[in-house]
């Protein structure tokens, strides 16, 4: 009998997106899945979309709005597969995704083998969606992939990884200190690398994953946000420090500090202490962060926070325009392949 395999799906507030994500997940070509839906306290409609999928293939629980991550963990309490695959709830999974991966775990014959998968970005059109390979996206062992994601600053989409139960429940469970904003599924999988062997990189398995937002340029706008992403940061490098505490390991964490900077200057000088006192412990310094020159003059006028604010304002704006022309151009598909089909072929909801 072949392995099962559990898709977990936390979801809060995901009503635009949530009924093309089960699509997804119910039309995977490997024989044997199972969906559990973890309905986090969600105000709009997506509990009542997900029950209309409701089946013995697919179980939706919903609790009282605790964060993705113990939705997470609640999911991974209810499954029963032999391998998880991860899934936000406004992400989607190519339909030979898991059988890929999957082909390729019968290959290793090893529980402790990390699989992932190549990953696009896409906004409302999923076939536009674009795959640019970083350093990540090769067969690699634990330590070159802690160091090439710290040193670099790239990330892999939950969703790209096939974990075993084995190494699942060798990681632990996901931190529910840590709150979105990419610092908890980062923090999670590097512990699920440090328990694996090694990784194994399969280019033709897919997943999409939607920008519904401006993402980590939100985080300067919380306070639980901003600790939640140092705790996540000192997790990271301790992570990593437990692999390998040379001085190439050292001066790359330093550089991540340094990128970091910016995200906790001049808001908390608390942390930003912290950060520098971290760096020097390895060997390393931080001075302040620096402004590029389209906002170093903006600063000497009227100070760093306002010139912070000013940036995330305009990043908000173009992220905005970019999405409404995206969006425009996904309705007018949608009413050509209507004009072409008539009213009567279901793709004409599009």
């Amino acid at each position: 009998m072949k392995p099962l395999v559990s898709i977990l799906i936390p979801a809060y507030n995901a009503e635009p997106w949530i009924a093309d994500t089960i699509k997804s997940a119910l039309n995977q070509t490997w024989p044997r899945v199972e969906i559990v839906i973890i309905n986090d306290g969600s105000r709009d409609q997506t509990l009542s979309i997900a029950q209309q999928f409701a089946s013995e293939k697919l179980s939706i629980v919903s609790q009282e709005n605790q964060g993705v991550c113990a939705a997470r963990n609640k999911a991974f309490e209810l499954c029963q597969g032999d391998y998880i695959q991860w899934l936000d709830a406004d992400d989607l999974l190519a339909p030979d995704k898991i059988t890929k991966q999957m082909e390729a775990a019968e290959e290793c014959r090893s529980k402790r083998t990390l699989l992932s998968s190549a990953w696009g970005y896409f906004i409302f059109r999923p076939h536009k969606a674009q795959f640019v390979p970083t350093p990540l996206w090769c067969d690699l062992t634990p330590l070159e992939w802690l160091q090439r994601r710290l040193g670099t600053n790239l990330h892999m989409n939950p969703a790209t990884w096939l974990v075993s139960r084995e190494l699942s429940e060798a990681a632990g469970p996901w931190d529910t200190r840590l709150l979105g904003g990419g610092a908890d599924d980062g923090e999670y999988f590097c512990r699920v690398i440090l328990k694996c062997d090694r990784i194994r990189f399969v280019p033709d398995a897919k997943v999409f994953y939607r920008i519904t937002g401006s993402g980590l340029s939100n985080i300067g706008l919380s306070n639980k946000k901003i600790e939640g992403h140092f705790l996540a940061m000192q997790l990271h490098i301790a992570h990593l420090r437990s692999l390998d505490d040379s001085k190439k390991t050292r001066a790359m964490c330093v550089n991540y500090l340094r990128r970091a900077l910016f995200r906790f200057y001049p808001e908390r000088p608390d942390i930003v202490k912290q950060l520098q006192q971290l760096a020097k412990t390895m060997g390393g310094e931080l001075e302040s962060p620096r402004l590029s020159w389209k906002y170093a003059w903006m600063q000497k006028l009227f100070g760093w926070k306002a010139t912070k604010w000013a940036k995330h304002c305009y990043n908000e704006f173009k992220s905005s325009l970019i999405r409404s022309w995206d969006k425009t151009l996904f309705r007018l598909e949608g009413l050509m392949w209507q004009g072409r089909t008539g009213p009567s072929d279901d793709k004409s909801a599009a």
